[in-house]
């Protein structure tokens, strides 16, 4: 039974190294496939293109946007995409953007963010999530869109604001407010008062846990990391690689993606990351488990921080792309989603999405040149990888007759990833997405895979391929 899988995998023989020579190692780049013996990989429909995509800053979680609100990020965000396509907004179609964290004032924050960028005001936005897999869902709806011919062109992204999430009055507070305000005397009001009681007005934090398993999200990550025997060093390590790998690109101009932002009343635009800080074992081995105490091995330097950022792409057809005189950076090939049981399996997504969109594409783990993997926390990394390496796992959960096969390290997240560059929920997709593009084009590969985990036992992979006009920039 699935409940039982965390037992059983810890039987399980799993091993991988990933000490301080493994992640000095990854500097060195493999080169990828030549484009001149171009492999031909199944896409789905039209040839659907990733013109190109921006991001803001990604800052940690009540440092310099406290003072927005989710709405001036995405606006940021969406003004950046026009201004870097150089498109005009009458001929974007539809706007297609993510959030988790819903601000109740901006409800639709798609079309409410659209509207104050300029976009005009008859083109069609709408909003969607799906956890930390929002901004692809974004896209994936944008390329069926344009497959079914209703639309050409579409901005999609997401945002997240945790500095400033919603807080609700108790139910009973709630109630006895909704009830007060259909009030019709001053006696019926006066007696709904006195019926107040001190619980009432505890505040309702929004969950931090899952709906469906009561558990948080790092606690199930300790989990993890146990079953799959993923130590406290092999996650630390692997916290370290990702902070060095994100300050060498950012130091080598590798983050063409980000935009500078400047917001009235700042002296300065805010033109980079503020959460990358590499440190040493040594440093990392004297923190504390976060979640599972005293025994766990998640910390808070092995896991993503609450980040708040904002992200958007322009996606059409190639036909499309020609006729207007734009350069793609990559093809938008093929995509999947899974999902699995939320509470032993909530973190493998990685591991059930790529087998399924590999086989969808007619590829194979050696043909993809570029991986870019959402790291919600180090420990969920070495246990996906572990589990793709292992036979057992795929027999005894994939249903398949022998393992799917971890990547190399050497094109894995070469530029770090969610544990250093920050993790603003919806925003996230977009960043994979063009981080993908622009290391196809420095690594001189042909096809990326990016695959994420998402509360609720659910994930996504998708499969990219390096366009013939493709820049860095």
């Amino acid at each position: 039974m699935a409940s039982h899988i965390a037992r059983n995998i810890i039987k399980s023989p799993f091993a991988l190294t990933l000490g301080q020579n493994n992640y000095g190692a990854i500097r060195t780049i493999t080169t990828g496939t030549q484009l001149c013996a171009k492999k031909q990989a199944k896409t789905i429909g039209k040839n659907v293109v990733l013109v190109d995509g921006v991001r803001t800053p990604f800052l940690l979680s009540g440092t310099d946007y406290s003072k927005l609100m989710a709405h001036d990020l995405a606006r940021q965000a969406l003004l950046g995409i026009i201004k870097k396509t150089g498109i005009s907004t009458d001929l974007v179609d539809y706007i297609i953007y993510g959030t988790v964290i819903q601000e109740v004032k901006t409800s639709n924050i798609a079309r409410e963010a659209a509207l104050a960028a300029g976009y005009s005001d008859k083109t069609p936005a709408h909003t969607v999530t799906m956890a930390c897999i929002s901004s692809n869902v974004a896209i994936t709806t944008g390329i069926g869109y344009i497959n079914s011919g209703v639309f050409d062109v579409i901005v999609c992204g997401g945002v997240e604001f945790m500095s400033d999430i919603p807080i609700r009055h108790s139910r009973k507070m709630r109630s006895l407010l909704l009830r007060a305000n259909k009030a019709k005397t001053p006696m019926q009001k006066l007696a709904l008062l006195a019926t107040i009681r001190p619980d009432f007005f505890a505040p309702e934090l929004p969950a931090v846990a899952e709906f469906s398993s009561g558990e948080t999200m790092g606690h199930s990550a300790d989990r993890l990391a146990a079953a799959f025997k993923a130590t406290r060093k092999e996650q630390d390590d692997y916290a370290i690689r990702s902070h060095t790998l994100a300050k060498e690109a950012a130091d080598k101009g590798h983050f063409t993606d980000l935009i500078p932002v400047q917001f009235p009343g700042s002296d300065k635009p805010i033109s980079k990351d503020n959460g990358i800080r590499v440190s040493t074992p040594e440093q990392m081995a004297k923190l504390k488990p976060a979640f599972v105490k005293p025994h766990g091995t998640v910390t808070a330097a092995n896991s993503s921080f609450l980040t708040d950022g904002a992200s958007a792409c322009l996606i059409m057809s190639e036909e499309k792309a020609k006729e207007l005189g734009l350069k793609p950076k990559a093809y938008l090939r093929n995509f999947t989603y899974v999902s699995q049981d939320p509470i032993d399996q909530l973190l493998l997504g990685p591991t059930y999405a790529t087998p399924k969109v590999l086989e969808q594409s007619g590829l194979g783990v050696s043909d993809i040149d570029v991986w870019e993997v959402h790291e919600a926390f180090a420990g969920q990394i070495v246990a996906n990888l572990k589990a793709m390496d292992s036979d057992w796992f795929a027999q005894n959960y994939l249903k398949r007759s022998s393992k799917v096969g971890a990547p190399p390290l050497e094109k894995f997240n070469n530029w770090g990833g969610s544990l250093s560059i920050g993790h603003p929920f919806a925003a996230t997709g977009v960043r994979l997405a063009m981080h993908s593009a622009h290391r196809l084009v420095k690594e001189d590969g042909q096809f990326a895979l990016i695959t994420a985990c998402a509360a609720g036992g659910q994930g996504v992979g998708m499969i990219l391929e390096r366009h013939p006009d493709a820049t860095a920039n």
